[in-house]
């Protein structure tokens, strides 16, 4: 049992102990860093490409996106945004290009000038799933009927010299109703 005389005797002053203290983890901490284990780094990189796609899709899908690719160097991250629209993509003079930018830079906090995002045109619009399940997606919501709106983006790939495609669309369709 401490009595309150021999505690006090015992402590020493916070700033004392604190800055030693914090010196030595924080070295230790960045070593950590880069000592991360091959599972939490390949989580890790799935769960920032999976939410940087979201993140993506949810903001140019308007302008044709079609997916994102992550290089990572040494020197900075390079993000390359493909969509069938790069012009709407970069922006006028290249602004929206740099909105997003510092809104990747600051969500998943990288250092300042590290992180870089390009737009590259899709080249063949036709074989790209994800453009023409944007293109499918914006006729169904225009109020086109979803047999007519499949057979146009059918017809559309098939003339740009695809072997075969394969539409599918779930859920409740126009005329049909719940059955109780």
């Amino acid at each position: 049992f401490w009595l309150k005389e021999d505690r006090a005797q015992h402590r020493q002053p916070l700033h004392s102990t604190l800055e030693p203290a914090c010196q030595e983890p924080k070295q230790s901490r960045m070593a950590s860093q880069a000592q991360i284990s091959k599972k939490r780094k390949f989580v890790a990189d799935g769960v920032f490409y999976a939410e940087l796609n979201e993140f993506l899709m949810r903001t140019l899908s308007e302008d044709g996106y079609a997916g994102v690719e992550v290089r990572v160097t040494p020197i900075r991250t390079e993000i390359i945004i493909r969509a069938t629209r790069t012009r709407e993509v970069l922006g006028e003079k290249g602004r929206r290009i740099r909105e997003l930018t510092a809104v990747v830079q600051k969500r998943y906090g990288f250092p300042e000038n590290s992180v870089e995002l390009f737009a590259e045109r899709v080249e063949n619009r036709a074989s790209c799933a994800m453009a023409q399940c944007e293109s499918l997606r914006y006729k169904l919501l225009g109020g086109l009927a979803a047999r007519r709106a499949c057979y146009g983006v059918i017809r559309f790939i098939m003339e740009n010299g695809a072997k075969g495609v394969e539409v599918i669309i779930s859920g409740k369709l126009r005329a049909q109703r719940a059955k109780a």
